[in-house]
């Protein structure tokens, strides 16, 4: 198959989601909970990162900034990637799940490399 625009992309990539989820309520209500799960499981870990760093200090400062420029980077990435115009909540869930995750991996390498 022959993609000529990136419209084409995008159908084939969420297309299959999109008809999987509009079968039943209760797949609908699967994606909506696998979401939540997975945002809040990726606050608690980046949270708990973030505690592990410790008191904001002159170090700690430019990891939590850099962090902070990582979950803005994922954001910016997944803006570009996700579709808009269908399901568009909850390809919002899965947004900042992949935000809170990029800025909690950062934390997490980080802690890793200073205190390893």
């Amino acid at each position: 198959m022959i993609t000529k625009s990136i419209s084409d992309i995008h159908n084939a990539i969420f297309s299959p989601l999109k008809s999987w989820a509009e079968q039943s309520t209760g797949n609908w209500n699967i994606l909506i909970g696998v979401g939540f799960l997975l945002v809040m499981g990726s606050v608690i870990f980046a949270y708990v990162f973030y505690k592990k760093i410790g008191q904001d200090d002159e170090r700690t400062n430019k990891i939590f900034l850099k962090s902070g420029s990582c979950m803005l980077l994922a954001i910016i990435l997944c803006d570009m990637i996700f579709p808009k115009d269908d399901m568009w909540t909850i390809f919002f869930l899965f947004k900042y799940t992949l935000a809170f995750l990029a800025g909690g991996i950062y934390l997490a390498v980080q802690y890793k490399k200073d205190f390893s």
